[in-house]
């Protein structure tokens, strides 16, 4: 099986990389970019089986300002993959997002596959519709995820655990917002799970999130308790969080789907993903960890 990964520098997209080892193909800037025509040339030439995109415009933020390019990449890119795995009888694998969901205010039950979204800005509306074109791939499949964090990647941006650890060592408080709640998700188990779906030949759409639900503000506060750092932590609302786009109160995923599979690999808790994290950085675990029930 060769499988192609874009955005492979990405810090899910390494994470495939590392999944599939010698079956990957990996892709990413500046040899790979969505909006170049040729790129998609050169992929074809290389006839994958399956291609996983996880290259994206996903500055939530920038993509308010810039929705032209948000458009590009994240909707007539994958046009253009849709075109690719056509033509080759491959598998297109989209790695779609949350923030698909959270219009529907006050809602506090995690969503199902089935679900109507309701996205509330560009970088939303962007995956949706990208979503609706890869349906349209005859061997396709939409892995919806959320709150990622991991390792370092090549051309990662960052993410929410690594930011936390970068604003302790300064002597401000550190304000955290405590109204958004999702699933904190580990990126070597969801890329795992990925795994397991491509080489299963799934298809259609699954949520694919560690198990158990947080606010921001109580990732943080897990994460300095478990390494005995007193840091100040400071609960903000949405409202009080400067950003351009509109953020869901609530995206909770729901993975039913995924747990009813025969031979799945069953994805861990949350407090257990940041554990295992903690310790792969390197870091020392000062306090026990929160006890978590095992997945059914």
């Amino acid at each position: 099986m060769k499988v192609a990964i874009t955005g492979a520098g990405g810090q899910l997209g390494s994470q495939l990389v590392e999944r599939f080892g010698p079956d990957a193909i990996a892709l990413d800037l500046p040899e790979f970019d969505m909006t170049d025509r040729a790129a998609f040339d050169r992929l074809a030439r290389l006839g994958p089986d399956v291609v996983i995109n996880t290259a994206g415009h996903t500055a939530v933020d920038r993509a308010e300002s810039e929705p032209e390019l948000a458009y590009a990449v994240n909707v007539e890119g994958v046009a253009a993959l849709v075109d690719v795995c056509r033509q080759l009888g491959a598998a297109l694998v989209q790695i779609s997002t949350d923030y698909i969901f959270g219009g529907d205010v006050g809602r506090t039950t995690p969503y199902r596959e089935t679900d109507r979204p309701a996205p509330l800005g560009v970088y939303g509306q962007t995956k949706l519709e990208a979503e609706r074109l890869v349906a349209a791939c005859p061997r396709h499949l939409i892995v919806r995820t959320s709150g990622l964090f991991g390792p370092a990647a090549p051309r990662g941006r960052g993410n929410f655990v690594a930011t936390m650890l970068r604003l302790a060592a300064g002597e401000e408080p550190i304000r955290v917002v405590d109204d958004q709640r999702s699933t904190p998700s580990y990126t070597p188990h969801v890329a795992r799970a990925i795994e397991f779906l491509v080489r299963s030949g799934c298809d259609g759409i699954y949520h694919v999130v560690n198990r158990g639900a947080s606010s921001w503000y109580e990732l943080a506060a897990e994460l300095f308790r478990l390494i005995g750092n007193p840091v100040e932590l400071v609960p903000i609302g949405l409202d009080q969080y400067a950003a351009a786009a509109r953020r869901p109160g609530y995206s909770v995923l729901d993975t039913s789907r995924y747990d009813a599979l025969p031979g799945r690999w069953p994805l861990p808790d949350w407090h257990d993903a940041l554990v295992e994290h903690i310790r792969r950085e390197g870091l020392v675990i000062a306090t026990e960890p929160t006890t978590t029930e095992p997945r059914p």
